[in-house]
């Protein structure tokens, strides 16, 4: 006889789920820190600038993978507290970001203005933050959305001030990619 699965998970379960989404959090955190660094650096003017980022974005980045996944660390100070159908509302949230940054990326190519693609995608990914809070019982994320918005902002900024292309590429490539590393940390540490 197969028996029913419980509807409310046991505490054990939510210390195990906790843990296990911090950690994928941090690593989904730290690998886009990691395409918005090269992507930031690619704009540097100086080759040796670009390298410098790139060589310095990777250790970053696996020591935030590490972090999370360090063994003796202390569980996490609480447990996540998820919505009904939490998983599935995720997958919804995902799937219209990256349907908007296909979109973002095909009408800034169509109209022949690619220097807005960073900064929209910025914006896309940011306000994807906001439901992905509630969703994950990550609060922290309202920060993350709230900073990679400025990025965007900012990108929009520079250029409507004339800045060219690649400039707007490194300064909102570089200010997502330590956005989205700040949180990686804060979520492998903090929880």
């Amino acid at each position: 006889m197969i028996q029913p699965t419980p509807s409310t998970p046991t505490a054990a379960e939510c210390v195990v789920l906790t843990r296990t989404l911090r950690r994928r959090g941090t690593v989904v955190l730290s690998v886009f820190a990691l395409v918005w660094a090269f992507a930031g650096a690619s704009g540097l003017a100086s080759r040796g600038a670009a390298l410098a980022v790139e060589i310095l974005a990777v250790p970053v980045t696996a020591a935030a993978i590490v972090l999370a996944h360090r063994k003796g660390a202390a569980p996490s100070p609480r447990t996540v507290n998820l919505p009904e159908n939490w998983a599935r509302s995720v997958g919804v949230v995902n799937v219209v970001e990256l349907a908007a940054i296909f979109a973002v990326i095909a009408a800034s190519n169509a109209s022949g203005h690619p220097a807005f693609i960073p900064p929209a995608i910025a914006l896309v990914v940011g306000l994807h933050f906001i439901p992905l809070a509630r969703l994950y019982d990550q609060w922290q994320y309202k920060g993350t959305a709230a900073l990679l918005s400025a990025a965007a902002v900012l990108g929009l900024a520079l250029i409507a001030a004339g800045l060219s292309d690649e400039g707007v590429r490194a300064v909102v490539g570089l200010a997502c990619a330590a956005t989205l590393w700040a949180s990686a940390y804060h979520v492998a540490v903090k929880g």
